[in-house]
């Protein structure tokens, strides 16, 4: 007899059934929903720290180095009492912060880091909370309580915009802000910077000069893109300071950059159809436009200002005719009246608008309209003594995307045209420069800007 082995039979397996047939896009769409949820539990995202879970909660938000050998500074002293500031403020080694609530209609909050141990075991000063490590001390009770009502303990950390903000704010001087602090600090200028609502800067003291670079974003930063972001290596602006014959010089290669947020509201866009003829095809005129901006002071005369556009026509001369020719009648049906040397032609080479008393109110003028270049100059106030083209290509003038600004602040200040509250620091420089170079994040989202500047003070 053969072994046992030889003599057991093995149940006969069945044949394999085969597979329906699965369709391409389907596995695509299954790999879509179960990667990420995959990724998610093996990678988590870390929950956001105490600065960060600030950041999310504030309008306006400033970072500053230790530096214990100054006088302790009145926020310290508002908020803590003299004594416990002054103690706490020797013993600092870490850097602290100020920031702002989402409404920017309160107080101060005074955040800084406490020593591990050694804080847990004190008690809280006055209208106080711990947020992580660090010890957040309101303006008043009510600033407290909205603030914890506020706060998420399970919020996530950032991405993008927050976790390139992050470490500016965790380790040097800066200032981080959103759409309501940028308002508070411009007021009716706000529309004009719709690119830049939310952003970043790191600042720098050399010599008289604060140097500052960053990013900024046209949305907040909890829902722009995710990835890190590409740093480029930008020098601080070189041009040439303002002539004191200017205020302020803003140079752009589209009107769009300026104009975006405004021409966004349907409140800018209607009055400007309805009063001005500057319809839909006007807008699209002024957006693609190159442009220069310049406001110059006025010694005599009803203005304490002039303000000039300067945009290159290229090949849209035509449009800008019948955009001019609009325009004019526009203005004389609102009772303005063609002052010398005007001509309301659609082959108009200038224009200038008087009231019934004379005052020359505005108007424009070409410049090279036959030529291969031409550019039109538009003006508020006194015709200009001077105008020569402007650069539109080369080093000279900005390249696509980009923004340049000059401007003498005191020099606003002194007409009381700089924004009520726009810091002292600013208020008294001599002259501010400032670029913002477009970018993007590392996995492509655009709305990304980079700005650097610096702003000059004397001694």
């Amino acid at each position: 007899m053969g072994s046992p082995t030889a003599a057991l039979a093995l149940p006969r397996l069945p044949r394999r059934l085969p597979l329906p047939p699965l369709p391409l896009t389907t596995v695509t769409l299954l790999l879509l929903l179960l990667l990420p949820g995959l990724a998610l539990w093996r990678w988590p995202r870390p929950r956001a720290q105490g600065l960060e879970q600030l950041m999310a909660v504030s309008s306006l938000l400033q970072s500053f180095p230790a530096s214990p050998e100054r006088p302790v500074p009145a926020l310290w002293s508002e908020r803590l009492g003299e004594a416990t500031a002054t103690r706490l403020w020797r013993e600092q080694r870490r850097t602290w912060w100020q920031f702002w609530g989402p409404h920017t209609d309160g107080g101060a909050y005074l955040v800084v880091q406490e020593n591990a141990g050694a804080g847990a075991g004190r008690p809280l000063p006055a209208d106080a909370l711990r947020v992580g490590n660090l010890l957040v001390v309101a303006p008043d009770p009510l600033s407290r309580r909205l603030l914890q009502d506020q706060l998420r303990p399970d919020q996530r950390a950032g991405r993008g915009l927050f976790s390139a903000c992050l470490p500016r704010l965790e380790t040097g001087q800066g200032v981080f802000w959103n759409a309501s602090g940028l308002g508070a600090l411009v007021g009716p200028l706000a529309p004009l910077l719709e690119a830049y609502q939310e952003g970043c800067l790191s600042l720098s003291l050399q010599s008289s000069e604060v140097r500052w670079r960053g990013e900024a974003s046209d949305r907040p930063a909890a829902v722009g893109p995710a990835g890190s972001l590409r740093s480029p290596d930008l020098p601080a602006p070189s041009r040439p300071p303002l002539p004191a014959d200017q205020l302020l010089e803003l140079q752009g290669s589209s009107l769009e950059q300026l104009f975006r947020g405004l021409l966004a509201r349907q409140l800018i866009r209607d009055p400007l159809a309805a009063r001005y003829g500057i319809d839909t095809k006007g807008l699209a005129l002024l957006r693609r436009s190159p442009f220069r901006l310049r406001l110059q002071p006025q010694a005599t005369g009803p203005f304490q200002a002039s303000l000039e556009l300067q945009v290159a026509v290229g090949p849209d001369r035509q449009g800008w005719r019948q955009l001019l020719l609009g325009l004019a009648k526009a203005l004389q049906a609102q009772g303005l009246e063609d002052g010398p040397g005007s001509t309301t032609t659609s082959q108009a080479q200038a224009a200038t608008w008087s009231r019934q008393d004379g005052v020359v109110l505005g108007g424009w003028r070409w410049i090279g309209e036959s030529g291969p270049s031409p550019q039109l100059l538009l003006f508020l106030g006194p015709v200009p003594g001077r105008w020569q083209p402007m650069a539109i290509a080369g080093t000279s003038a900005p390249a696509s995307g980009e923004l340049w600004l000059r401007v003498r602040p005191r020099g606003l200040d002194q007409l009381g045209l700089l924004p009520e509250p726009m810091p002292e620091l600013v208020r008294r420089a001599d002259q501010l420069w400032m670029e913002a170079v477009p970018g993007e994040s590392a996995s492509g989202g655009a709305g990304l800007s980079w700005l650097k500047g610096r702003l000059q003070v004397s001694r």
